[in-house]
C-alpha cells in the first residue's frame, strides 16, 4: 500500500521507551547540586532542575551563587549517567509493541527532549538500527531553548530525511505543538501513563499503541 507520508518521526520517552523513573532523576539532581557544592537544595529547586527554562535555571543558580552553565553541565552529566543505569538495569525498557515498526517501509527517525547522548545510549543498547536519524537536545543552555515545543530538532530531522509530508508520533502537548509549528501531522499515543492526560490542541490522530501506525500510512 502506498504511504501518505514520506517519513515517520517518533518521540522517545513514553513512545518507544518507558519514561525514566522519577526517583532516579531526582537522585541525579541531588548529585548535580552536590557536584557544584550545594548541599540539601530545596525540593522545588530539585524539581525545577528536572526540566527548567533558561530563566528558571538562572534563578536557582543565582540562589546558590553558581554559574548556570556549570550547574546545567553537572545536571546533564548526572542525568545521562542515571538514565544509562536505568537502561542497563532493564528498568528503562522498550515498549513491547515496538516490534510493530519492523515492517514499516517508510523512513523513520527519533526526536526527543532527552539528551542526545541518552538517545544514543538507547539506540546502541537496544539495537535500534532501523531508525535512520535521531536527535536529542544538546547538553547546553542552547539545547534548553531548542527543545520542544520549539520545532528546532524536528525540523532538522525532517531536513535530514528529506521529508515533505511527515508524521510525528508523541505523547505530550509539546509534541503536538512542535509538530504544528513544523507543519506536519501528529499522532498522540495514549499510553497507560497518559490515560487522564488532556491536550489543549487536537492532534491529527490519537492512537493506543505503535501497532496503530501502519493504518495511518
Amino acid at each position: 500500500m502506498a504511504t501518505a507520508y514520506d517519513a515517520v518521526v517518533f518521540d522517545n520517552d513514553g513512545v518507544l521507551t518507558t519514561p525514566t523513573d522519577r526517583s532516579a532523576l531526582l537522585e541525579a539532581m541531588d548529585e548535580a547540586f552536590d557536584a557544584v557544592g550545594v548541599r540539601e537544595p530545596p525540593d522545588h529547586h530539585r524539581e525545577t532542575l528536572l526540566s527548567p527554562s533558561v530563566d528558571s535555571l538562572q534563578t536557582i543558580a543565582d540562589a546558590h551563587d553558581v554559574d548556570p552553565r556549570t550547574l546545567w553541565s553537572a545536571r546533564e552529566e548526572a542525568a545521562i549517567a542515571a538514565q544509562l543505569g536505568e537502561i542497563e538495569a532493564g528498568r528503562k525498557r522498550l515498549y513491547d509493541d515496538i516490534d510493530a515498526l519492523e515492517d514499516l517501509e517508510t523512513p523513520t527517525g527519533i526526536v526527543s527532549n532527552n539528551q542526545h547522548e541518552t538517545i544514543g545510549n538507547i539506540v546502541d543498547h537496544y539495537g535500534l538500527d532501523s531508525f535512520e536519524i535521531w536527535y536529542g537536545r544538546e547538553p547546553s543552555l542552547e539545547g534548553i531553548e531548542r527543545k520542544k515545543p520549539t520545532p528546532h530538532y524536528l525540523e532538522r530531522a525532517l531536513a535530514d530525511l528529506e521529508a515533505d509530508d511527515a508524521l510525528y508520533v508523541g505523547d505530550s502537548w509539546v509534541d503536538v505543538a512542535a509538530a504544528d509549528a513544523a507543519g506536519v501531522d501528529v499522532a498522540f499515543i495514549r499510553r497507560a501513563h497518559r490515560r487522564e492526560y488532556e491536550l489543549e490542541r487536537v492532534p491529527t490522530y490519537e492512537i493506543e499503541g505503535l501497532g496503530d501506525i501502519q493504518e495511518l500510512l
